[in-house]
Formats: structure tokens, sequence, C-alpha cells
């Protein structure tokens, strides 16, 4: 079953900067889901190698000006746990009949609150999903929607394998030049941890981005804003933890 995710190109959500998002379905052990991401505009595709090398390949993917976000970046090839935000619907839309939607709420529906993320079609998305360890930790953003924002957190259970979607001729996520003996596209297994104490609005993380743009803040450059189409994406440690500390405060 295909699922949900992320947007077409040119399907923002209202106040949202993404204008583009990927989609994907989501199912938890081999079972159909659906789960909801961005979907992201496609990069020049790159074959998986090791993690040194795919990051490399981001870089190179779409230009994609993570040197502006170089914090992140540079942590590729590092023994370094890292910090992930990753996409997806909350709310209904069909594409090629089917309803992509998939909250945070799906998620911790699930058998085991565990599912694939699956459906990403961007390359540099694909590239990051490879990257992604054993427990590192995640937020889940609800995209293209009404009030798009952090809603709560999940973490990595199972590293990058290929999506069985890009094979499935019924899945909205099917590429016909995908082959199996050479996959282009992966996922990864995630499982819900717990929500945010408050949802983070996307219009509070862009005060805070504009802000710290002046002072040297930790979202100066967070990629929600400085790549705004991808529907994964890195954090570094202090991005990750600023955003963590919002729960505890009074929406600015």
């Amino acid at each position: 079953m295909a699922r949900a995710r992320k947007r077409l190109a040119g399907a923002a959500g209202p106040g949202e900067p993404d204008p583009a998002a990927e989609r994907r379905s989501l199912r938890a052990a081999h079972s159909p889901l659906r789960m909801g991401k961005a979907l992201d505009k496609k990069g020049t595709e790159g074959k998986r190698t090791k993690t040194k090398n795919e990051c490399e390949a981001s870089a190179k993917v779409e230009n994609s000006g993570l040197q502006e976000t170089s914090e992140a970046s540079e942590d590729c090839g590092k023994n370094l746990n890292r910090y992930w935000l990753m996409k997806s619907e909350p709310e209904s839309r069909l594409e090629k009949g089917v309803d992509v939607k998939f909250s945070i709420e799906d998620l911790k529906a699930q058998p085991k609150q565990t599912t694939c993320w699956d459906g990403v079609r961007n390359y540099q998305a694909r590239n990051f999903l490879r990257a992604m360890k054993l427990e590192e930790d995640a937020f889940f953003y609800h995209s293209n929607c009404r009030k798009p924002g952090i809603a709560g957190l999940m973490k990595i259970v199972k590293e990058a394998y290929p999506d069985h979607t890009q094979f499935e001729k019924n899945s909205p996520h099917y590429d016909p030049s995908s082959k199996e003996d050479n996959p282009k596209w992966s996922m990864v297994d995630v499982q819900f941890v717990r929500m945010m104490k408050r949802f983070i609005p996307l219009a509070e993380l862009k005060t805070h981005h504009q802000a710290h743009r002046a002072t040297g803040g930790p979202l100066k450059n967070m990629v929600l804003f400085t790549r705004q189409r991808l529907s994964v994406q890195p954090l570094t440690r202090e991005e990750f933890d600023f955003i963590l500390s919002l729960e505890e405060k009074e929406p600015s």
C-alpha cells in the first residue's frame, strides 16, 4: 500500500516555506501504510557509498548550499551522533487515488509504534536517509497543512535499505527507471518516542531563525529555511537542543 508523504512541487502549505515536498508511503514492519512527507524536486542521481561519500554527494547534488549549514554537513563522515528533521503530511490528500496522509498520531498507532519512512524521491534527501545511524533522533514535522511545525520526536531503528515502493506500479512513488538489482531509493525505519510538550509551529521557528541570523544564534543556518524543499534535513546539536528548549517556554 502506498503511503502518505511529501508534497508535490508547488503544493505548499499555508504560511509554510516549503513550495514542494516529496511523497512517500510508510508502513510498519513491511506491512503497507501511508505516511506523508513533503515532495522534493529531484536532483542528480548518486549511488550509495560510504558515509563520507554520501555527504560529498549531497553537497554536489543540487548544488545544495549546505555550506550555509556546514555544521550539519561536516558531521557526515565523523563518528558523531546526528539529528534530523523529517516531514510528513498530517492532512488527507489524494495522489493517484491514494491518501498520503500520515501524522505523528498515525505513527504512534502503528504496531510497536514503528514504520518505514518511504517515498523519498529527492537525491539529497535520500543521501541523508542513507547517512542515518541507529538510535539517532529526529523531529517529526507536520508539513503541507494548515499549521505546519514540529509535532514530536522519533528515533531511527533500522538503517537505510531499499524502498519497496519504487517497484510497486500502483504506488504514487513508483519509479520505472529503478532496478531491483540497483535500486535508486532508500528508506529507514522510525519509531515514535514522544509528542512535543507543546507543538512548535513553523512561524515560531522562523521568528527565531530571523533573529539568529542577526545575532549568530543556533537557528541562523537551519536547513528548514535555507533548503526548504528537503523533506529530510540534518540538524546540528545546537539546533536540536535549542528547539527542545522551546518546549519549556511560552510561544514567542
